[in-house]
Formats: C-alpha cells, structure tokens, sequence
C-alpha cells in the first residue's frame, strides 16, 4: 500500500532503462514529470542513478537483481538481510549526509549480527523542487560510502511526489549480508559476569544534527560519528568469535540498546558513567538543553557483549582498528535486578537508566 499511488510512477529505479543511450538530465529541479515513467524519468535514472552504480548485477536492468546462491554458501551457511528508512533533517550537516547514513546505518545493520556485508537496494522518495544538484550530491555520497564500505548497490526504486508531501529528499536502503558458520551474534546469549564494551565517544551525531538545524546559537565542531564498522566487527570475531552480543546505538542512544540487552536476556546490567567517553562539548550542550548523552543518536558506535576471559583481548583488537582506538569497558553483566539497567554515578550512587521515553530530538536519522 502506499500513500502517494497516484502520483508515482510504476515503473522502480533501475528497470528498463535503455542502456545504449548515454542520457543527460538537464532540468535542473526535480518535476512530477521524473516520476510519470516518461523521457524525463528515464533521463533521472539513466544519468544519477544508473551512472554512478553501475555493477555486473544492476547492469542487466532487470525488475529485480538476481544473486548467484553457490557464491553466497561459499561464504556462509545463513543470510542477513535488514532494510531502513533515512528521513534526517538537514540533509547535510557536519561530517555527513542522508546518502552516507543510509549506506553505513545498513551495512552496520548487517556487521552487528556477525554479517559480511554484500549488497543494498536503494529506493529514494523525491519532494517536487528538490534540486538536482542536491540530488548529485547524495547520490554521489551514497556511492562513495558503498565503496567505502565494499559493498554493491544492485537494484532500487524511485518515486517523485507533489511539492510538501516529503522533505525534499527520504531514502530507504535493504542490505543482505552472509554470516559465517559457527557465529551466533545474539542479545539472547549474554550471560552473567559478561563485560559490556563500546568503540568509543558517545552522542556526537544526535548533537552534530542538534548544531546543523540552526536552531540554537550554538557553535561547536562537532561532527557526526557516521562510519561503517563491518571491518571493526571483523576485527572483533577473528579475535573472538564467541563474541554474544553486539548491537550499534543509533536512536535512542546506548541506554536503549542496553535496556534491548537486558530485557531479551533477562539479566541486569550495571554501567560506570566515569568509564563512559563523552566529549566536553557534547556533555556541555546536554547540560544546557536538559537532555542526556546517554539517550543521544550515535552512527558509528557499537556496543558490544562478551565473556570476561575474551575481554581484553577484544578491547585490544578494537583498539587497533580506527573505528576502535577509543574503545573501553564500560560495564558488566549482573544477575539481578533482571531486566534493568543500572547507572553507577560519579557521586557513587546508583540509578536506573531506562529506555526512552518520548523523544529527544526529531528525525536525527
């Protein structure tokens, strides 16, 4: 079902697009007419979408991709397979964009569960008025950040809906991903006496759209921790691939990823708020604004559960990877209370953290 059935076309992104024809978009804002399945729609696919990813998988054009299954068992025995909607406003701001978010939030989607990341679709919602340089802009960074992240982008949709029905700009992105046997990445396997892990800095995205939105007279140079960490996930897992849970805290920050944990395996789970790395600048606009870093968005940050014994050795090899250097221990599995999240203060008291109620700050991914 959707919302906007008689204004989009039928026809999806990549389909049917004529491949002997180098076609040039000229107009330089996006119309109805790049949606109605004519010239001007063909032109938007061919000379954005098209051009820039290219691939032996997208390139036959077809209404769907078609995987090769032997090449997907000669590296694992069980698929993953997430999707997400990117929504974020502004659609850039300060060390990212919607087109980098929707590629590293679904490859981390994938890593988190133990996942080779392989292959995402990309389907976009385009606001008549949007401009077509913006449009290049993030098509441009989606490609990149696919690259970056080795990954392929092998079929998607497109649909352009009247002035004020979208934000400019909504992208959904779906990844499929290969888990290697004997891995088994699971909130269910945390076990008392784990210890709780994280890759560094907390908060940065939620305060980086906070600043970008213009709203306060705020100056800070804060950037988004926006990043891929499917290579840092396979640092962990050569090192330990008993590793028992992991999980990347983007809404709702690491307080609701460790409530997630908590309640799937009904254990309690106690956090140093001393061990927690927040940087001055972040914890600074929290304390003007009434809020918590530890609710704060993150897009780059991985909370990750193991056995004791395997501790440091995971700790060491998260810290040799960039997207680790930060890495620390924050935490420790206890047996009661179960289902809840203990915050162990500066002053050495103890709170509950719980999950987020309501919302801290709108449409930060």
């Amino acid at each position: 079902m959707t919302f906007y059935s008689h204004h989009k076309t039928q026809n999806p992104l990549f389909k049917k697009v004529a491949q002997t024809r180098a076609s040039k978009l000229r107009d330089t804002h996006i119309t109805l007419a790049h949606g109605s399945g004519g010239k001007a729609m063909r032109d938007l696919i061919q000379d954005i979408f098209v051009n820039n990813f290219d691939n032996p998988i997208l390139s036959p054009l077809e209404d769907q991709a078609s995987l090769n299954l032997a090449s997907l068992i000669q590296q694992g025995d069980r698929l993953a397979f997430t999707t997400d909607s990117y929504v974020v406003d502004p659609l850039f701001f300060p060390g990212s964009d919607i087109g980098e978010l929707a590629v590293n939030g679904t490859v981390n989607d994938l890593a988190v569960s133990g996942a080779k990341p392989l292959y995402l679709s990309c389907s976009v919602i385009l606001e008549e008025g949007l401009a077509v340089d913006t449009l290049r802009r993030v098509v441009n960074s989606i490609k990149l950040s696919a690259q970056k992240a080795d990954v392929q982008i092998i079929t998607g949709d497109t649909k352009v809906v009247h002035r004020g029905a979208a934000d400019k700009l909504f992208i959904n992105t779906t990844g499929i991903g290969v888990i290697s046997p004997g891995i088994n990445v699971s909130a269910y396997n945390i076990q008392v006496g784990d210890v709780v892990i994280i890759n560094g800095e907390l908060g940065n995205h939620g305060a980086a759209i906070l600043i970008a939105r213009g709203e306060l007279a705020l100056e800070t140079n804060i950037q988004s921790d926006c990043q891929p960490l499917h290579s840092l996930v396979a640092n962990i897992l050569s090192i330990c691939p008993e590793v028992h849970a992991m999980r990347d805290a983007t809404r709702g920050g690491l307080a609701t990823v460790l409530n997630e944990f908590a309640q799937s395996s009904h254990v309690g789970i106690r956090v140093h708020e001393q061990s927690i790395p927040v940087r001055p600048e972040v914890q600074g606009i929290c304390e003007i604004l009434g809020l918590d870093p530890l609710y704060f968005a993150n897009e780059g940050k991985l909370v990750v559960v193991v056995a004791r014994d395997h501790a440091e050795n995971v700790l060491s090899a998260m810290k040799s990877h960039a997207a680790g250097k930060d890495a620390c221990i924050i935490g420790e599995v206890i047996d009661s209370p179960p289902g809840i999240v203990l915050l162990h203060t500066g002053f050495g008291t103890e709170r509950i953290l719980d999950m987020l109620v309501g919302e801290q700050l709108p449409r930060i991914c």
